[in-house]
């Protein structure tokens, strides 16, 4: 079972495949509050509304924006939700034109363990609705769950090695290698690994785009 301590783990895992290197911790850090910043004035939300939104505390938003600390996975997942954006472009330092390439190993690794599963964030846009595309590893006997998402956001799964368990509102599906599934993902949802070697997938997440300029929701 997949450690449920990953859940309070900081949002970027320093280790090989993201250099090791303290300075790109600080600068996805900064990165993420200035876009949090930047996103959260361009849909017209005051803190208040976007904790309501998301339900982050108001505190917490406070200190990401300044770059204060270092958010866990599902209170970045939350915020970007509540704000209708990928989580690359809250972690985006340099947008770049109509190419974006990603050099193997040069994705943003949101978590893993020990044993060695984990994700890597591979890709993402915001300009038609987000749209992310992540790579996953799973060893055998470990998973993860996700919260439901926002209505209308799809996910799209790829098996590539093993065999995946995904379960979707409590009804479990199997996706051997080769095969392809896509669901409704407004419903909690969990990959898991109940195979004995290591599961391999691509996901695709399409996220609904979010109106701008609401008015402050209260608590």
């Amino acid at each position: 079972m997949l450690d449920r301590a990953i859940q309070n783990i900081g949002l970027y895992v320093l280790d090989a495949e993201a250099g090791g290197m303290v300075s790109d911790l600080e600068q996805l850090t900064q990165a993420l509050g200035r876009n949090l910043r930047r996103w959260r004035g361009e849909r017209g939300f005051t803190l208040e509304a976007l904790a309501a939104r998301s339900g982050v505390s108001r505190g917490m938003i406070i200190q990401i924006e300044q770059a204060r600390t270092n958010p866990s996975v599902g209170t970045t997942v939350k915020l970007a939700d509540a704000l209708g954006v990928s989580i690359t472009t809250l972690l985006d330092r340099d947008r770049g034109p109509r190419v974006h390439l990603v050099e193997p190993g040069q994705g943003v690794r949101m978590w893993s363990t020990a044993e060695g599963s984990g994700a890597t964030m591979l890709l993402g846009d915001d300009r038609r609705g987000p749209l992310e595309v992540w790579a996953y590893r799973l060893e055998p006997g470990q998973g993860t769950a996700s919260d439901p998402h926002p209505a209308g956001t799809l996910e799209m799964l790829h098996v590539t090695a093993g065999r995946l368990t995904l379960t979707v509102d409590g009804d479990p599906y199997e996706v051997p290698q080769g095969g392809a599934v896509s669901f409704e993902a407004n419903v909690p949802h969990e990959y898991r690994n109940d195979g004995a070697e290591p599961m391999e997938m691509t996901m695709a997440v399409s996220i609904p785009p979010v109106s701008g300029h609401e008015p402050a929701l209260s608590h």
